[in-house]
């Protein structure tokens, strides 16, 4: 199997909320989603297109403004949890990081922004510098990369699936969305 690829673009400059859409490596639209502004409790629904009508993948957070909260991810089509994502609190202050949990919330891997020096220049100096996450297991062994691209009216992130990756695609996607939504709001 090949590495697949996919694109998440949420538009900066939103008032009431944001925007995302998500592409196939084609461009094709295959994602999107409206995220509510000034929710306490983060509910994020992404249909196959902006008509809304097929929904697609639910990420909700379990409590309320948590800063190591964690996520919930179901496949709505076969309405069933695919895994969970969980925001490594006060750890993620100086790099971002992030627990992923299978269906039963059992660790299968972790997402890391990429060295710790260029995460304290983003903070500090300038959050111009694009951000890069790799998804691993706890051997090592990468199964997706995230990447950031530099855009000041779009916050763009590609998400590459690398070959032979046991994990849903659901989960990666979603994980790529928290990026954009969660990390994204920071800069």
């Amino acid at each position: 199997m090949s590495a697949s690829e996919f694109t998440i673009r949420r538009k900066i400059l939103s008032v009431f909320g944001a925007k995302f859409h998500i592409y196939n490596a084609e461009g094709a639209l295959m994602g999107y989603c409206k995220q509510k502004a000034f929710k306490l409790k983060e509910d994020i629904r992404v249909y196959t297109d902006e008509t809304q009508s097929e929904e697609r993948i639910v990420i909700t957070a379990r409590s309320v403004i948590d800063f190591g909260a964690a996520y919930d991810v179901v496949d709505s089509r076969q309405q069933r949890k695919v895994g969970a994502l969980k925001r490594k609190g006060f750890s993620s202050i100086l790099r971002d990081s992030w627990i992923v949990l299978d269906e039963q919330d059992r660790e299968i891997g972790k997402i890391r922004e990429d060295s710790a020096l260029m995460a304290m220049l983003r903070r500090f100096l300038s959050n111009l510098i694009p951000q890069h996450f790799h998804l691993a297991d706890g051997s090592g062994r990468q199964f997706a990369e995230f990447r950031t691209h530099f855009n000041p009216f779009v916050h763009r992130m590609t998400v590459t699936v690398l070959p032979d990756c046991p994990l849903d695609p659901v989960l990666i996607l979603a994980a790529g969305i928290l990026l954009v939504a969660v990390e994204g709001r920071q800069k």
